[in-house]
């Protein structure tokens, strides 16, 4: 999600900025995981109104092996919708809801966020499984802060 490439820049907040430098220096571009983003990503990203900033975040995509996820929008679109319809995503976080369904129905193994309100957080993900499973989307989805895939030595 694009709080993450967010947080490569966030000076007002050191702590969670380290780490995600960390993450991306010690596990993307070693390519420990294999990391992707989506086109939402991308569009999300354009829609930042600081030019200085857009362009820092969008360079970010091209300075770490983050492999594009080519998505078929329809299905994804349809199962973010019913990620809103039911309560799991506020009808207004439209790229949160869109972030969870591209992950969902590419069957990612994570869904790394420091979105905590909206997505990294035990019972949205809990909803978010309810949601899948009752369109019958059985993959395991895991939605988890750059700290929980940090793992030294291994």
């Amino acid at each position: 999600d694009t709080s993450v490439i967010n947080f490569l820049f966030a000076d007002d907040a050191p702590e969670k900025q380290a780490i995600t430098i960390d993450f991306f220096d010690n596990f993307i571009k070693t390519e420990k995981y294999n990391s992707y983003v989506s086109n939402f990503v991308i569009e999300e990203i354009s829609h930042t109104e600081n030019d200085k900033k857009r362009t820092k975040l969008l360079q970010v995509l091209q300075q770490y092996p983050l492999q594009l996820l080519e998505i078929e929008s329809n299905e994804v679109e349809n199962l973010s919708s019913k990620y809103r319809e039911a309560g799991v995503i506020p009808p207004k976080k439209i790229f949160d809801a869109l972030h969870v369904a591209a992950s969902t129905i590419y069957q990612m193994h994570f869904l790394v966020s420091w979105n905590y309100k909206h997505l990294a957080n035990i019972n949205r993900e809990q909803r978010v499984r309810q949601v899948n499973i009752s369109n019958h989307y059985f993959h395991d989805l895991r939605i988890v802060t750059p700290l929980e895939l940090i793992d030294y030595g291994n």
